[in-house]
C-alpha cells in the first residue's frame, strides 16, 4: 500500500485557478468604466464656459482644468520659468506621431504674477511657451503686456515631484514642477495658478494655451490581454488534467 499522504495525491483544481485568473480582467473592466467616466467629466469641465475666479483657494481644489476669467495687470519683474518644456501643438504632434525624430524645440513656460483688480489678490499665470533663446525678457519686450487686461485660463493645482524629476532651484529660477507654495512665497502672490489660454497670446510674447490634458485609457487593451491569458491557461489546464484517462 502506498504511504503517500492524501495531500500528495490530490490534484490541483482547475476551476479555482480559472476563477482566480478571471479576477484580473474583471477588475480591468471596472477600471475602464471608471476611467471613461473620468474622461467624460474632464472633457465636460475643459469645454465649460469660463466662470469668475474664486478668491478662496479651498474652493479651487475641485476646479482643476476649469476655465476661469480674471481682470488685472501683470508684474513682469517677477517672472518664473518652468523648464525644460516643449510647446503644446496638437497639429504638429499628430503629424509627428510614430516618428523617431521630432522637430520640437525646447524652451520654458513663463510664469508671471498677475494682480486681480476685482479680487484684490495676486495670482500666478502661465503666460505660455517661449523658446530658450527668448527666455530673457529683454528679447521679447514687445510681448510684455502693460495695463489692465482680461484673461481666461484653466485652473491648475500644485504638483508633487515625480521620480527622476529634479528638485526646483529657486535661486537659479529654474522650476521643474508646480510647487505653488514655494512659487507664491517667492513672488508674494497667493498660491493660485492658471494656464492662460491661446487667445492671450500677443505678438512677441509667450504662446498661450499650454495646458496638456491627457488621460491614458489602455484598459481595453489590458482586458483583451488578460482574457487571452485566461483562455490560454484554461486550455493548458484542460489538456494537462481533464483530458487524462484513468490509468495514464
Amino acid at each position: 500500500m502506498s504511504s503517500a499522504s492524501p495531500s500528495r495525491l490530490r490534484r490541483p483544481q482547475p476551476a479555482r485557478s480559472g476563477g482566480a485568473s478571471l479576477r484580473c480582467p474583471r477588475a480591468q473592466v471596472q477600471r475602464r468604466k471608471w476611467k471613461l467616466k473620468l474622461i467624460e467629466e474632464l472633457e465636460s469641465r475643459v469645454m465649460a464656459e469660463p466662470v469668475p475666479l474664486p478668491a478662496d483657494p479651498m474652493e479651487l481644489k475641485n476646479l482643476e482644468y476649469r476655465p476661469v476669467k480674471v481682470r488685472g495687470h501683470f508684474d513682469h519683474s517677477k517672472e518664473l520659468y518652468m523648464m525644460p518644456r516643449t510647446m503644446v501643438d496638437p497639429a504638429r504632434e499628430a503629424q509627428e506621431a510614430g516618428r523617431l525624430s521630432s522637430s520640437v524645440q525646447s524652451g520654458a513656460y513663463v510664469i508671471t504674477p498677475f494682480h486681480c483688480t476685482d479680487l484684490g489678490i495676486s495670482i500666478l499665470v502661465n503666460r505660455g511657451f517661449v523658446p530658450r533663446k527668448k527666455l530673457n525678457p529683454d528679447t521679447r519686450q514687445k510681448g510684455q503686456i502693460a495695463g489692465e487686461v482680461d484673461l481666461v485660463g484653466m485652473v491648475r493645482l500644485t504638483e508633487t515631484r515625480k521620480p527622476f524629476v529634479p528638485e526646483n532651484n529657486p535661486e537659479r529660477n529654474h522650476w521643474y514642477y508646480r510647487d505653488l507654495e514655494a512659487m507664491a512665497k517667492l513672488t508674494g502672490t497667493d498660491p493660485i495658478f492658471i494656464d492662460a489660454d491661446f487667445k492671450s497670446t500677443v505678438p512677441g510674447g509667450p504662446i498661450g494655451g499650454q495646458t496638456r490634458v491627457t488621460l491614458r485609457n489602455e484598459h481595453m487593451q489590458y482586458i483583451i490581454t488578460w482574457y487571452g491569458l485566461c483562455a490560454a491557461t484554461s486550455y493548458l489546464w484542460f489538456k494537462k488534467f481533464l483530458r487524462r484517462t484513468p490509468g495514464t
